[in-house]
């Protein structure tokens, strides 16, 4: 069946094509069998895969999949229906009330996904809305102070408010520049700053005590995404221990994704009861869209438990990105400054970068090149994430493949 002559005429046939052709950034995508982790099945051929964000590959567990078999057989495969209209599933409850202990917050709220919190909490936080009665909350002049590298989620749900009305940045990690742009929005009104723990293109770690220390200067509230290190970092004896204790005990709100660590679907806000309460109804998010699964849930809160009860399961995962950290050093690889498990390697041509993700693929590794929009033009990169599953003929091939390569393209 054809389209009609009024999709036509938007232009998606020329886009399509431009796209395949000149970029290779689209087109019918690999079909995927099997199960995806340190390796990966594409259109019946294996790769060693390094654009799995499952980090800890928990999910190939059978312990694991019997838990999430043992949540499915308890309370089934779908809540059926919004929590504001059914009452909250207790899976989902026991899960937020973890996250909340985990996060050292008062109260959580999970949402199907991580993006689905981001966008949420903007909704709540800046809509306009007056339920009769005198129930009214009034937002409409809040504004937002996001780190220019803040993710797509992020800058997606200020879009409607207006750049340099309502929605402000300050340059990546950079307290001086947001102290300036919090003296010039500030006024005492509502202000809302939005900052990363690990930064998902460069892998940065956000200066946050700084950050934090601004927020309180000018009465505006802390927002931290914490998608990338939760449940990685926190602990006294691992890196990045003070960005988490000032995290824990002074930003307002924190979100996380499920998606990394703990390996699943979803996501959740963590912060003061009476707000994150409140997000039920302003966020949207919540109200009008599915939940996590419940055994999802089950399963998710499982992991964060088992992850706070075995601390050895993330030591030695991070143990290993040291050393490849180290190796990749040891091939003329300059990677970001500060040392999170997610590796990013400069290539700095949009060109060379699409190319290398073909190369990489005729050696037999799934890579994650990372070109504009996601980054800047011409500031493209190699985003590396290693699984605690990989085995060292995995990554010893996929290091001499890089080395090859890197003198192949001059990158």
């Amino acid at each position: 069946m054809t389209s009609s002559g009024a999709v036509d005429k938007w232009g998606f046939e020329t886009f399509a094509q431009v796209l395949e052709e000149g970029s290779g950034l689209i087109g019918e995508p690999a079909i995927v069998d099997g199960i995806t982790g340190p390796s990966i099945t594409q259109n019946g051929r294996t790769l060693t895969n390094l654009a799995s964000i499952n980090l800890l590959n928990m999910h190939q567990r059978t312990d694991l999949r019997q838990c999430f078999a043992e949540g499915a057989h308890q309370y089934g495969l779908t809540t059926g229906g919004s929590r504001m209209t059914q009452g909250v599933c207790r899976a989902h409850l026991e899960l937020e009330h973890d996250v909340s202990q985990a996060t050292g917050k008062e109260r959580a709220l999970s949402f199907a996904t991580g993006l689905l919190a981001n966008v949420g909490f903007v909704h709540a936080m800046s809509q306009d809305i007056d339920l009769g009665a005198g129930v009214r909350m009034n937002n409409s002049d809040s504004v937002f102070v996001l780190d220019r590298d803040s993710h797509w989620s992020l800058w997606k749900a200020v879009e409607g408010l207006g750049y340099g009305k309502r929605v402000f940045f300050f340059r990546h990690n950079d307290p001086d520049h947001l102290d300036r742009v919090l003296t010039k929005v500030g006024g005492g009104g509502k202000v809302v700053v939005v900052m990363e723990s690990v930064y998902s293109a460069d892998g940065t770690m956000g200066p946050i005590p700084a950050l934090l220390d601004l927020c309180e200067k000018h009465n505006a509230i802390s927002f931290v995404d914490d998608a990338n290190g939760f449940m990685i970092y926190g602990p006294a004896h691992r890196p990045f221990a003070t960005e988490y204790q000032h995290m824990r005990e002074r930003a307002d709100f924190v979100m996380m994704s499920f998606s990394k660590a703990v390996g699943l679907e979803g996501g959740a806000i963590a912060g003061p009861t009476a707000a994150v309460q409140s997000f039920e109804l302003l966020s949207g998010t919540s109200m009008f869209t599915a939940a996590m699964q419940p055994p999802t849930a089950v399963t998710a809160r499982e992991i964060i438990r088992r992850l706070s009860r075995d601390p050895e399961i993330v030591d030695s995962y991070l143990a290993k990105v040291t050393a490849f950290r180290r190796r990749l050093a040891d091939i003329g690889c300059e990677t970001s400054e500060t040392s999170t498990y997610i590796v990013s390697v400069p290539v700095n041509d949009d060109d060379i970068a699409v190319e290398l993700r073909q190369a990489f693929l005729d050696h037999g590794y799934l890579v994650p090149v990372f070109v504009y929009p996601a980054v800047k033009r011409n500031k493209a990169l190699l985003r590396l994430i290693i699984s605690d599953g990989h085995t060292e003929d995995q990554l010893d091939g996929f290091l001499s493949t890089l080395a090859t390569l890197k003198e192949q393209f001059k990158f």
